[in-house]
Formats: C-alpha cells, structure tokens, sequence
C-alpha cells in the first residue's frame, strides 16, 4: 500500500502592523500578501496552482481569514 501523498503546508500568517502578511511554505518564506490575489500569484509563482486560496485545504490562515487585511482593505475596493 503506498504512503499517503503528502500536500504543502502554505501559511498565511497573521497581518504585520501595515496589514500585510508574510506567506510561506513549510519554513520557507514565499512573499508578502496586501490581498488574496498576491497570494494567489506568490502560489503560482512557487508552482503551486491553488484556485481558491480562501478555501483550499492547502492553505492555513493564521491570525485572520482571507478577508482581513487591517489598514489595507481602503487599497482593494472598488
């Protein structure tokens, strides 16, 4: 019986002071996020191609979910 495939542990930490969050894989660091879509292009960019990172399984927020980006969200609406 073969081994349970094991899947990336990306998280999204919790927002810094200016509302960005640090994006990682395992220990290592990917990026910072302003948005759900720069997480989504900093996955892409790591070969991860995640297409809802609100709701993957792939994906761990910490500190806030997909739509908390204190100080930040006046720069993402329409």
């Amino acid at each position: 019986m073969a081994p349970p495939t094991e899947h990336p542990h990306v998280v999204v930490h919790a927002p810094a002071l200016d509302g960005s969050r640090r994006v990682t894989l395992g220990e290592e660091p990917l990026g910072v996020a302003t948005h759900t879509d720069d997480v989504a292009e900093i996955l892409r960019l790591a070969d991860l191609y995640v297409t809802d990172v609100a709701e993957s399984d792939l994906v761990e927020w910490q500190g806030g979910g997909p739509d908390d980006w204190p100080g930040l969200s006046e720069h993402h609406e329409a």
